[in-house]
């Protein structure tokens, strides 16, 4: 079945529950039950939405929940449409809760809208769906829906019930893209064309990389099946450290792309703020939106904010000591795997270091591997002549340099032979290249 065509019987269903509980409340229709109302029969439908609530064996007040919190998102004036059939000019109904956006004009159901519609004004059916809202429950650990805080003093409930965007999409779209990069998700989906062919690296650090395959592909079976709940963390913890350069980026990328798992590289400029507390928002915003989400979460250059703690000397040591904990407190209880990447393990607390199960240290290439390095890098192109194996092996074992310094000098040199029309790579091109990335990294070639 269509999506569009699905969620218009799905919303159809819920404007009759909604109509049978105002009637019972403005007409006294008699006391109303949410199971008098037929659900759609979605056994033969495979959209998203039917999906969803199949996959998730949703009962029918939890659809009637995810039902309230995706209605705006289709039908801007649903809510309005059917409510204001009941109320005077310009009156209220504060028992059905609900807000109005910034920009949106219509109506936006709270968790209180939800409670009315399942329990209207029974005290003990609604204490009973509050349970709903918890951080437990199914349409909360599936990230599908969440309860916005509600403003200071004001009842609990009353924050607006929001769908995740993803979902929102799915529901709509059928597909799911990756959230954008913004304030609010400081975090870039990152990708690569290579493979494990293309990873040079020493034998041991390629074991302990095979060790994060391995959690990743069987962390369900050895949680559950094989009964560690009770002993490990969710989640898993890696560092990598070494000179920048060396194939931490790649590794983790290939790690997804080996798992059929996304990356996300996090800006750590946007997650640190100067101002107190935000950090801890921008953090909050981040993990909430990968909660469950098998994605991987790589940090950059991490020494950045998990450096090592400072002694107090002002509100703002103390401050960024909190944010700091804060952050290893989320990371620690977050379930999917965590990349943090540094240039020197020295500047890493050995507080945290303990947190890791895994520290992988990744060198600057050996001669032998600069060499592999070398052949992988250079272009295969028909009639293109390239220096000699043995010209390749004796700048392999002369100049050291890493495999971004390689690909460095090796784009350099491409780029000349383009611009001059050349035929041919020589070996005194590839040592301009490499003398060029040693005046960069201040070396003396």
């Amino acid at each position: 079945m269509e999506t569009s065509k699905t969620i218009q019987i799905y919303l159809e269903y819920l404007r009759q529950v909604i109509k049978g509980r105002l009637k019972e409340h403005f007409s006294d229709g008699g006391k109303f039950e949410i199971e008098s109302v037929k659900l759609p029969d979605d056994k033969k439908d495979n959209s998203p939405l039917s999906f969803i609530i199949q996959t998730n064996q949703f009962s029918q007040s939890e659809i009637i929940v995810l039902l309230v919190a995706l209605a705006p998102h289709v039908d801007p004036v649903f809510f309005d449409e059917i409510i204001q059939k009941h109320l005077p000019v310009h009156g209220d109904f504060p028992q059905f809760g609900g807000v109005r956006g910034k920009n949106h004009r219509g109506f936006l159901p709270t968790a209180e809208t939800a409670l009315y519609i399942l329990a209207g004004n029974n005290l003990k059916k609604r204490f009973e769906y509050l349970s709903f809202f918890e951080k437990e429950h199914p349409l909360s650990v599936s990230t599908i829906l969440s309860v916005d805080e509600a403003p200071a003093g004001e009842p609990q409930y009353s924050g607006r019930l929001a769908m995740a965007p993803e979902f929102i999409e799915l529901f709509i779209s059928g597909k799911i893209s990756h959230p954008k990069f913004s304030m609010d998700f400081p975090a870039e989906y990152i990708t690569t064309d290579l493979n494990n062919d293309d990873l040079v690296l020493p034998v041991a650090t390629q074991q302990q990389v095979a060790e994060l395959e391995n959690w990743v592909k069987h962390q369900d079976t050895l949680m559950n099946n094989w009964k560690m709940r009770r002993l490990l963390k969710p989640g898993f913890r890696a560092l990598f450290h070494g000179p920048p350069g060396t194939g931490k980026t790649l590794t983790a990328l290939i790690v997804g792309k080996n798992t059929n798992r996304d990356v996300f590289r996090i800006d750590l400029s946007m997650v640190v703020s100067k101002f107190i507390g935000e950090t801890e928002k921008n953090l909050s915003q981040l993990f909430e939106r990968a909660k469950n989400k098998d994605w991987i979460l790589f940090f950059d250059e991490a020494d950045a904010l998990f450096g090592k703690r400072t002694s107090v000397r002002d509100a703002h040591d103390k401050y960024a000591n909190q944010e700091v904990a804060y952050l290893l407190q989320r990371i620690e209880n977050h379930n999917g795997l965590v990349i943090l990447a540094s240039n020197f393990k020295s500047n890493i607390d050995e507080a945290f270091i303990r947190r890791f199960q895994s520290v992988i240290y990744f060198p600057t290439p050996t001669a032998a591997e600069r060499l592999l390095l070398w052949k992988k890098a250079l272009p295969d192109v028909k009639g293109l002549k390239l220096p000699s194996e043995e010209e390749i092996r004796m700048i392999a074992k002369k100049y050291e340099i890493t495999g971004a310094g390689v690909v460095n000098v090796v784009q350099f040199c491409c780029l000349e032979s383009l611009g001059k029309n050349l035929k041919t790579l020589s070996i005194d091109q590839l040592k301009s290249g490499i003398e060029r990335e040693y005046q960069k990294e201040g070396k003396v070639f």
